[in-house]
C-alpha cells in the first residue's frame, strides 16, 4: 500500500507540472503573437448590411417606437446600399446649412421642424388624421378662478376658429373643468405671473405661427357687444396689423385713443389734451392701443415678443413703443369701434402681491408698474442712442477707409 501510494503522488506530481508548463507556454505564444499585430478597431470592423439592418429595426422594434416590417427592411436596406453603390460617398458628419435656424445648421434642411402650434394631438393613429380642424387665430387668457364666470362669457364670443389658452396666475386650474370648452383649452398655470411674463415665455413667435391673429386679453373684460369674428373681418378691412376694440366710454377710460365712437367702424387717430401729442401720427394721438386687449397680425407679434423685456413684466411702457413693429404705424394701427368692449378694471392682479414696508399689496404691483414703465423708456432710449452711435462710427470708419 505504501508503495502505490508514492507512486501516485508522483504520477500526478507529473501531470501538474505538464498543465503548468502548457498554460506557460500558450500565455507566452499569446504574447508574441499579440505584439506582432497593430492593434484592431472595432469601429474599423465593416458588418454587413443587412446585420445592421436587422439589428436596428429590431431595436426600434423593442424599444416600441415603430413597427418593423418587410417593406420597411427592404426600404431600409436598399436605402443603404444605393448610399455605398455612390461613386463619391458622402461624409454626413459635414452637413451645415447656414440657411437653417441657429443651433440647427448640421441639420439637413429637409427634417427641419422651425414652427409649431398649439393643435390638440391624439395618442394614437395615423398624424395626418389628428386634426379634424386647424384655427387660424389664437386668444390668450390670464385669469384667476375669481373670474371664472366673466372668462366664460368671454371665451363664448370666440368660435371654434380659436385656439384658446387659459393662462393661471393663482394655480386653480381643475375648477375650470365645468366648462366644456375647457377640456379643449390649453391650460397653463403659473403662480402670481402676469400676462407679458406668460407671453415671453409660452408665445414665441415659431410657437404660434400657425395663427394669423393673436388676441392677448385681461380678464376683466365685458364682451357683450363684441363678435371676434366679425372684429377680424374688420382688422383684415382695414388693414391693421395692430388694434383692439373700443372701450365704452363710461367706465375703465385713460386715453381718447382708445374711446369708443358710435358712428364709425375703425379710427386711427384722435384728440387729447393740449399739449400731450408733438406729433398728430405718434402716441398717445396716434399708432396707439393699450395693452389690456391688444390684437397682433402673426407679424407684429414677432417684433413685438421680441421687444418684451424679459425681467419688466406688467407692460407698462410697452403701449407707446408699439408702434415701431408697424409701418407706417398710424394706418396699420387702430381701434376696432363697431366691436367694442368695456374694461371693468377689477384690480384681481393686485392681490398676489405682497405687502412690504407696511404698503398694501396692491401697492406694490402699482409701484412696480410705474418702475418698469420708467426702466422700458430708458432702455428703449439708450438703444437707440447706441444704435445710431454705431452707424456714425461705422460710417467714419468706411470714409477713412475709402480716403485712404
Amino acid at each position: 500500500m505504501g508503495i502505490f501510494s508514492r507512486s501516485s503522488n508522483s504520477r500526478k506530481s507529473k501531470d501538474g507540472m505538464k498543465i503548468i508548463a502548457a498554460a506557460f507556454f500558450g500565455v507566452t505564444f499569446g504574447f508574441l503573437i499579440g505584439i506582432s499585430f497593430p492593434s484592431l478597431s472595432i469601429t474599423k470592423v465593416n458588418l454587413p448590411t443587412k446585420f445592421l439592418a436587422s439589428n436596428d429595426l429590431s431595436y426600434i422594434e423593442e424599444k416600441g417606437s415603430a413597427i418593423a416590417t418587410p417593406d420597411s427592411h427592404k426600404s431600409w436596406s436598399s436605402s443603404k446600399s444605393n448610399d455605398s453603390s455612390s461613386s463619391a460617398p458622402i461624409d454626413k458628419s459635414q452637413i451645415w446649412v447656414p440657411s437653417n435656424p441657429r443651433g440647427a445648421e448640421r441639420l439637413p434642411p429637409g427634417i427641419v421642424a422651425a414652427e409649431s402650434d398649439f393643435y390638440l394631438r391624439r395618442l394614437w393613429g395615423l398624424p395626418h388624421e389628428d386634426l379634424t380642424s386647424q384655427p387660424r387665430y389664437l386668444v390668450t387668457f390670464t385669469v384667476g378662478i375669481k373670474q371664472k364666470q366673466n372668462i366664460d362669457a368671454c371665451v363664448r364670443k370666440f368660435s371654434e376658429n380659436f385656439t384658446i389658452i387659459l393662462f393661471h396666475y393663482d394655480g386653480r386650474v381643475t375648477e375650470w373643468d365645468e366648462f366644456e370648452w375647457s377640456k379643449t383649452a390649453i391650460h397653463i398655470s403659473v403662480r402670481k405671473q402676469t400676462k407679458w411674463w406668460y407671453a415671453k415665455r409660452f408665445l414665441h413667435p415659431d410657437i404660434v405661427a400657425r395663427y394669423d391673429y393673436i388676441f392677448i386679453w385681461d380678464e376683466d373684460l365685458g364682451v357683450e357687444h363684441f363678435n371676434a369674428e366679425e372684429y377680424i373681418k374688420l382688422v383684415k378691412k382695414h388693414g391693421l396689423e395692430i388694434s383692439q376694440p373700443g372701450l365704452e366710454p363710461n367706465k375703465g377710460l385713460t386715453w381718447q385713443m382708445t374711446k369708443r365712437r358710435g358712428d364709425l367702424e375703425v379710427h386711427k387717430i384722435t384728440e387729447e389734451k393740449p399739449g400731450w401729442c408733438s406729433d398728430p401720427h405718434l402716441p398717445p394721438c396716434a399708432a396707439f392701443v393699450e395693452i389690456m386687449a391688444p390684437v397682433f397680425s402673426r407679424d407684429a407679434w414677432r417684433c413685438v415678443w421680441h421687444m418684451i423685456q424679459n425681467d419688466l413684466v406688467h407692460g407698462w411702457g410697452l403701449d407707446f413703443a408699439l408702434r415701431r413693429c408697424a409701418e407706417p404705424a398710424h394706418e396699420k394701427i387702430g381701434v376696432v369701434d363697431s366691436q367694442w368692449i368695456v374694461h371693468q378694471t377689477v384690480p384681481s392682479l393686485g392681490s398676489q402681491g405682497e405687502a412690504v414696508d407696511g404698503k398694501a399689496p396692491w401697492q406694490g404691483v402699482r409701484d412696480r408698474c410705474k418702475k418698469e414703465w420708467t426702466m422700458f423708456q430708458s432702455r428703449m432710449a439708450n438703444a437707440e442712442k447706441d444704435y445710431f452711435k454705431s452707424l456714425q462710427v461705422e460710417g467714419s470708419s468706411n470714409s477713412t477707409a475709402t480716403t485712404i
